[in-house]
């Protein structure tokens, strides 16, 4: 990549301040690249080239290298914008950490059972019991959400996805027991109940602690921004990767 991009006028590579970053690998890759520059995600655009299968953030093949940087030199510098998950994990001492997701995030506590509070905008919706709770973008509704019955929602729909994994629903206990889509305007407030470790990812992070007392969840302001120069369709890429057979 590096030496197809030196005899190119006005192309420059850079590790400080990018306007443009290129991933080279799959959804991994651009996820640890989003969080890399997530500090200026007003300045800079994300391009993927993958060296696998087909990936949701990726639209060009490693064979395709020279038409990628001919693009960059010929075509203007249009893009598309994703909605981020905008998250803030609150501890019983009163601090707070807040953070962005390009995919997801979970709430498990391990082998037991977890308890938690569900508030959407202030009001209590229900009381969970299970496994754990995952909270998506649209565009990672295709990712873990969709293994635990989640619905696959379109970029375009500035939206959260709330999920349950594997609720205790009986007599006793209940909840919706269905996928719920939050709008932009909403926020959800999950409060965790009762002692213990509790395990909290946001995309590739970890964080593992006793001391978490609840964690809010809503659409960002701030957005990721993808060069454009040729998108792939959403839905071309849900058939690709789920139904089209080789």
């Amino acid at each position: 990549m590096r030496g197809l991009l030196a005899d190119k006028e006005g192309l420059e590579l850079v590790k400080q301040d990018p306007e443009l970053v290129i991933t080279i690998g799959g959804d991994g890759t651009l996820l640890s690249a989003f969080h890399r520059y997530s500090h200026r995600l007003d300045q800079v655009r994300f391009l993927g080239v993958h060296t696998g299968h087909l990936g949701f953030y990726t639209d060009w093949r490693d064979y395709e290298l020279p038409e990628l940087v001919k693009s960059l030199c010929d075509e203007p510098s249009k893009s598309v914008s994703y909605p981020l998950l905008d998250v803030v994990v609150s501890y019983r001492d009163g601090k707070h950490k807040h953070f962005l997701a390009l995919n997801e995030s979970t709430i498990r506590k391990g082998s037991r059972t977890m308890v938690a509070d569900v508030y959407i905008k202030e009001e209590l919706f229900e009381r969970f019991r299970g496994d754990g709770l995952a909270i998506s973008t649209p565009t990672g509704s295709t990712a873990y959400n969709k293994s635990v019955g989640g619905a696959v929602v379109h970029p375009s729909i500035n939206a959260m996805q709330l999920a349950e994994i594997a609720s205790l629903n009986n007599r006793v206990f209940r909840t919706l027991g269905s996928p719920s889509i939050i709008g932009s305007h909403e926020w959800v407030d999950v409060r965790l109940s009762g002692e213990g470790q509790h395990l909290i990812t946001i995309d590739q992070l970890d964080i593992v602690s006793q001391e978490v007392s609840s964690i809010k969840y809503k659409i960002a302001e701030e957005r990721i921004h993808f060069a454009s120069y040729r998108h792939m369709h959403f839905w071309h890429r849900v058939k690709d990767a789920f139904i089209r057979e080789d």
